[in-house]
């Protein structure tokens, strides 16, 4: 028994990733929610860094000859980043989340099995089956007019008082949150966040919450870092115009950063924070690569003695990143920056490619939308 909108449509538009730089706009049935379940209609869906590599074919999500098989599984809608409205609610699925019809909605980007030694540990963030929306066939993704959340997912409301399109960026939002909390910032401490793409505006924002005392922006695009002074930057450095490593020793007394916070995606950055983080320092690294980093781990054991922190999905961080935007504490209309079709998936994926005129690129479902029943 569901309790769901009268007005539902059969089909939907969708974009399915059929492998590498194969992703295709096409037209599904409406799933229909079982036990537990939620349907919802997706009103906005971000286009994320890891889509770009999933696209990109990244051996992460494709594998490589060495270790065939990545984790994405085509033919898989595609996308993890977005805000949505309940349609229609699985028998149970009301009472469990507290959901009505037309409740602003989201959805943790993975789907815990609940089985695995991390889901019976309560690390559900590391699930060993690693249902991520939009790259797993257990959980077709945003990149829809309709979502399915499964009967294991982490589900949240979402207030009104935070605009509709804004809410794309929760996940992400959360998602650099965990990144800053793998840090353990001290108040004193001195922390470079490389890279100041959405998650590197977000981990800004999140490292002046935990009250560093300094906090040093590194990017190659100088808009970028101009919105990281806003939300929070006390400098910003560009790597082409300047010799990075120098500069944050230079502010440090000669010893670097105490914190490094990796999120550039590129083998440079790796090598950029060994050399600038100080002895006993902490490196954490977040991004997804497109190509192997090759480091001196005597940097790491002999030279610094380093704690090396990784940083995967956003445990427990959701209701942190929604309370964040309830607060206005991001430059949100400098953040999203484009709002595209569906239809133009192609251009929005370019975009991101590009990195130069956008920061946040969006899918705004309302623009060329076809419904048939």
């Amino acid at each position: 028994m569901t309790n769901n909108r009268p007005d539902l449509p059969k089909t939907m538009r969708a974009i399915v990733c059929h492998g590498p730089q194969d992703y295709r706009l096409e037209r599904l049935p409406v799933p229909s929610p079982g036990h537990g379940e939620v349907l919802t209609r997706i009103r906005y869906a971000g286009i994320c860094a890891s889509d770009l590599k999933c696209y990109l074919g990244a051996p992460m999500f494709w594998g490589t000859g060495q270790a065939p098989g990545g984790y994405c599984q085509p033919p898989i809608t595609a996308g993890h980043e977005f805000i949505a409205e309940v349609v229609s609610l699985g028998e149970g699925a009301g009472l469990k989340y507290g959901f009505e019809i037309g409740d602003r909605v989201i959805s943790e980007q993975i789907v815990p099995c609940r089985q695995c030694r991390f889901c019976r540990n309560g690390q559900h963030w590391m699930c060993d089956i690693n249902d991520v929306y939009g790259f797993r066939q257990n959980t077709p993704g945003a990149w829809a007019d309709y979502m399915l959340f499964p009967a294991n997912a982490i589900n949240y409301k979402v207030p009104d008082t935070i605009p509709l399109d804004h809410a794309t960026f929760i996940e992400p939002l959360a998602c650099a949150i965990h990144a800053v909390q793998q840090g353990n910032i001290q108040l004193d401490d001195t922390v470079v966040i490389a890279g100041c793409g959405p998650l590197g505006l977000g981990m800004v924002a999140a490292a002046r919450l935990k009250g560093a005392a300094r906090i040093i922006a590194v990017d190659l695009h100088d808009d970028r870092l101009a919105a990281a002074r806003k939300v929070g930057a006390d400098i910003g450095l560009n790597p082409g115009k300047c010799d990075v490593v120098a500069e944050v020793k230079g502010v440090t007394e000669g010893y670097g950063c105490d914190v490094y916070i990796e999120a550039t995606g590129s083998p440079s950055g790796v090598t950029q924070g060994l050399e600038m983080v100080r002895k006993l320092g902490t490196f954490v690294e977040f991004s997804v690569f497109t190509q192997s980093a090759s480091v001196d781990w005597t940097i790491i054991g002999d030279r610094k003695e380093l704690t090396i922190k990784g940083s995967h999905l956003s445990p427990h961080c959701y209701p942190i990143a929604i309370r964040m935007l309830e607060q206005q504490l991001l430059p949100m209309e400098e953040i999203m920056t484009h709002r595209i079709s569906l239809e133009d998936f192609k251009s929005g994926i370019q975009m991101v490619k590009d990195g130069a005129s956008s920061v946040k690129v969006i899918f705004d479902l309302t623009l060329g939308a076809q419904q048939i029943r």
